[in-house]
């Protein structure tokens, strides 16, 4: 039934759209039966069978398992656990880093720094698709990292920029975001670890909350609370005042080129709420997110909203960026908030075709965070072409 639904919602957009999104749904029905039988096998097995676990955290979300290059891609509770709360998920961490460094010796994409009034801001191209940040204040030759990764490739930036590193930000607790931190506290030892308590940021040294300020030279960085990828997730925008230039959010694993974070650790109501308090900055904001996964997120987005010329001329634009591995940031938010189906909630084409229609009482209202949930499903589905 939902696949007719989509399917009618989506006529006149395009036959070939409404076939292929009639397929991920059919393919999340498909997978829902599955887990039933097996369910069900396992209820008539053996006595000498093994007992199932006892379920963890309810509010982590179930992720079917698919393959993937990052450590968060092929994910299910089992092992979103093991990776988040055992020794584990840190030697999986280092496996993968060795791979990235064997197959990117340069970095996985080409970035380019900009440079505003006395600020530079320095992509840095780690793991398979990840993005470490170095801010730097250039006069004072001060500079802070956001996720810092890969401790080998931040400090091969450090090094040629020539400045001192003060502060690590970290988004969250994941280790393809926060692995670096030891090796960088160590080797510099006025450098202070920011990130949320409830966390579990390795080696944190100085807590942060909502709306709490680091200050390094010009740099004003205000931390902002974003729960629902992890419970304890924040960004850290740069006030673009000091230096009379753009401000720039450094979104984690929040927000990416017309995408937003799997929900691990919380709600659709949490992270619609997350995502709200991103977009109620300005248009002209720069978005930095902590992944390379613009034409992957790009694809989706054509799939949900297939008539949205804003988001058919960024994907072009990402392709040929792409071709020669460019790296794709930044956006900004005003261009985010045209093409992100995931900020478009609000908006009747996507309502239309992914909602349930109205209800019994003629009320054809539905929930964000409902339709959220279902992007958001749709999207770990998903396989770009």
């Amino acid at each position: 039934m939902a696949a007719v639904v989509a399917a009618t919602a989506l006529k006149g957009r395009g036959a070939r759209n409404a076939r292929v999104l009639r397929g991920i749904l059919s393919g999340a029905t498909a997978n829902k039966a599955s887990q039933n039988r097996t369910r069900a096998l396992q209820s008539h097995s053996s006595p000498e069978c093994k007992e199932e676990p006892e379920p963890l955290s309810p509010e982590l979300e179930y992720i079917p398992r698919k393959r993937g290059k990052n450590p968060m891609k092929a994910v299910g509770l089992a092992w979103y656990s093991l990776y988040t709360r055992t020794w584990l998920g840190y030697l999986f961490y280092r496996q993968q880093l060795r791979r990235a460094r064997n197959r990117y010796p340069k970095g996985h994409s080409r970035t380019q720094p900009r440079l505003f009034n006395g600020v530079k801001v320095l992509p840095i191209p780690v793991l398979s698709d990840n993005y470490s940040y170095l801010i730097i204040d250039t006069q004072a030759r001060l500079a802070v990292v956001v996720d810092p990764s890969d401790p080998q490739a931040v400090q091969a930036s450090i090094e040629k920029e020539g400045v001192d590193l003060v502060a690590i930000l970290c988004t969250h607790k994941h280790w393809d975001h926060s692995g670096g931190n030891r090796d960088l506290s160590r080797r510099h030892q006025d450098c202070r670890v920011y990130g949320s308590p409830q966390d579990s940021i390795p080696y944190l040294t100085h807590p942060l909350c909502h709306q709490d300020v680091v200050s390094v030279g010009r740099l004003q960085i205000r931390a902002l609370a974003t729960p629902g990828h992890t419970q304890g997730h924040l960004v850290y925008l740069l006030d673009g005042e000091p230096y009379k230039g753009p401000s720039c959010l450094f979104s984690g694993d929040l927000l990416f080129l017309s995408g937003c974070g799997r929900t691990f650790e919380g709600t659709a109501e949490t992270m619609l709420s997350s995502l709200d308090t991103v977009l109620g900055l300005g248009d002209d904001t720069l978005l930095w997110p902590g992944h390379e996964y613009a034409e992957e997120n790009l694809g989706f987005a054509g799939v949900v909203e297939p008539e949205n010329l804003a988001r058919e001329r960024k994907m072009q634009w990402v392709q040929r960026q792409r071709m020669e591995r460019k790296s794709t940031c930044p956006s900004t938010l005003g261009e985010e908030r045209s093409y992100n189906p995931f900020l478009r909630t609000h908006c009747l084409v996507l309502q239309e075709a992914l909602g349930p229609g109205p209800g019994p009482t003629g009320d054809d209202s539905y929930s964000r965070a409902e339709l959220l949930e279902k992007l958001r499903r749709l999207k770990d589905l998903h396989k770009s072409k």
